[in-house]
């Protein structure tokens, strides 16, 4: 079934050609409108009613880093819209090696109506996106995932019909790109954010005076605490992200020390007092022993999971492949926004 000229209804936002890079770059009112895009493409997907806002139009991929779900939401929502999407790995463009990042920008932008960059270094995206002619989009850094944003904050606008006043509660690394994409969209969009984490892992202060001043103006706020009870007291939703990744053995002996106590599990579900909690994760979860880095944690540390429990990941209350479901539909809004017509 063909769809209707979805493009008329989303004329009140200022993004053709722009670049999303960092939380920052968008304005609540652009966030909401966004997630509300995406809430009509989804269902018009269910309905079987399909859109070809990008006909024509070619996606560049970039990654420096293996990606399942990024990759694949990328792709679909540009194949589903009729664009084009090309995967490019680091060892297939080499920036630095033979093209400079400005050279590198330059040519992809003649052959790419949008360019999606992952990359570990922010400042390296940041740089890119400079000269680049068309508009780029953060895939994910070191220090943001501003498109993850999109799709868990439609996630929670699809349940409690609304972004402002809703306390979500982040339990793990107060350091880390989620952390702080959390901390930043939260008190741009209203939302009660709370990062619980130990002194150690604690947000980046600056990052933290960005989203406390951003709050102010959103009637949100923001909280940083060691007091695991009191940040899930009344929580409407609890969040965590992966302790360490394959790869980062030397440091999960340390992080399981520091982040013990931190596990979501089904008695610190209850402690939130509120029946309708939800959960939700990023992915990927070390939640049992069935993947070889969840057996590689129980032969060395005896432990079944880490930063969520098997029963609470299995859960009614997990919400984790809904924001997986739901970064194709972002995707699709993100792009039909910053490059169609």
């Amino acid at each position: 079934m063909e769809g209707y000229d979805i493009l008329n209804e989303m004329k009140t936002m200022d993004l053709k050609g722009r670049s999303l890079i960092k939380d920052t770059d968008f304005t609540q009112a652009l966030f909401n409108e966004l997630i509300d895009n995406a809430i009509k493409l989804k269902k018009d997907k269910a309905l079987g009613v399909m859109h070809h806002e990008l006909q024509g139009k070619n996606i560049a991929l970039l990654f420096d880093k293996p990606s399942m779900r990024t990759r694949a939401a990328f792709v679909c929502a540009a194949t589903e819209l009729g664009a084009h999407a090309e995967f490019l790995s680091d060892s297939d463009i080499k920036i630095g090696e033979k093209d400079t990042i400005e050279d590198t920008a330059i040519v992809l932008s003649r052959y790419f109506d949008g360019i999606q960059y992952r990359h570990s270094s922010q400042q390296r995206i940041e740089t890119f996106a400079q000269y680049a002619d068309v508009p780029v989009w953060n895939g994910m850094t070191d220090d943001w995932h501003p498109t993850q944003m999109l799709a868990d904050f439609m996630t929670i606008k699809e349940h409690f019909g609304h972004l402002e006043g809703v306390t979500l509660t982040y339990l793990g690394d107060g350091r880390n790109n989620m952390a702080h994409s959390l901390m930043m969209s939260g008190a741009i969009c209203g939302l009660h954010i709370r990062i619980c984490a130990p002194e150690t892992l604690q947000p980046d202060v600056y990052v933290l005076k960005q989203a406390i001043a951003s709050a102010k103006q959103s009637n949100g706020s923001i909280e940083v605490t060691t007091n695991i009870d009191e940040a899930v007291r009344g929580a409407d939703i609890l969040y965590t992200d992966t302790w360490a990744s394959k790869g980062e053995e030397s440091a999960i002996a340390s992080r399981i020390a520091l982040l013990k106590d931190f596990q979501v599990n089904q008695e610190l579900m209850a402690k939130t007092g509120q029946r309708h909690t939800m959960f939700f994760h990023c992915l990927p979860a070390i939640h049992n022993t069935e993947t070889e880095f969840g057996q590689m944690i129980y032969e060395k540390f005896g432990l079944t999971a880490l930063e969520v429990t098997d029963d609470v990941f299995k859960s009614k209350q997990c919400k984790s492949f809904e924001q997986t479901e739901n970064k194709l539909h972002t995707l699709k809004a993100l792009m039909i926004a910053t490059i169609a017509g």
